[in-house]
């Protein structure tokens, strides 16, 4: 019988935190028509369609990433303990990302969302990405997090270590859940049928 060992407390914290991206994006989209799901506020706004696309594109890009980084540092067994710290830069992104905005970044043109989409789509790829993250993370329990090094899809040659590019995927998530809500709440917001 295979039995599972406990998360490390780092990636036990990134669980919870993919966890409640499924709860709010369920709540902010859920029961949305499409029209609602699509509205924006202006021209230069993303409605929380896009922002839900956004985060399902750059997810299953880094999910990609993180299987082959992770397969190749368990055959190479890059094992470790904690606790992992980000480093200066780390803790700069992270500081950079999480909402509200401090600085906007634009998108990178593989990562633009586009309009029209059906919420009966977006919102479960969303769901079911968390998921795949959090597989990821099992993945991830007994490596050196803070040795292995990641690239990051859609900015070149940059490669992050393991912890931060985890914990960035978490905030850049609650960075649009924000946005969303943003949207969500504005006063122009169309109203359900």
């Amino acid at each position: 019988m295979l039995t599972l060992s406990p998360l490390a407390p780092e990636l036990a914290s990134l669980d919870r935190q993919f966890e409640s991206a499924k709860a709010e994006a369920s709540e902010l989209a859920g029961g949305l028509q499409d029209s609602q799901f699509n509205w924006r506020p202006d021209a230069r706004a993303w409605s929380i369609a896009q922002c839900l696309l956004h985060l399902n594109m750059v997810g299953h890009q880094y999910v990609r990433v993180l299987e082959s980084s992770l397969a190749a540092a368990r055959a190479r067994g890059r094992t470790g303990q904690g606790p992992f710290g980000y480093g200066w830069f780390g803790k700069w992104i992270l500081e950079n990302t999480e909402p509200p905005p401090k600085r906007k970044f634009r998108a990178p043109r593989s990562f633009l969302p586009t309009d029209d989409q059906p919420v009966q789509s977006v919102l479960p790829t969303f769901l079911h990405l968390q998921e795949q993250l959090a597989m990821q993370l099992a993945q991830a329990n007994g490596l050196d997090l803070a040795r292995i090094r990641v690239p990051a899809p859609g900015l070149g040659p940059l490669k992050l270590n393991l912890h931060v590019t985890l914990a960035w995927i978490a905030a850049h998530e609650r960075r649009h859940l924000w946005q969303a809500r943003q949207v969500r709440h504005h006063p122009g917001f169309p109203p359900g049928h």
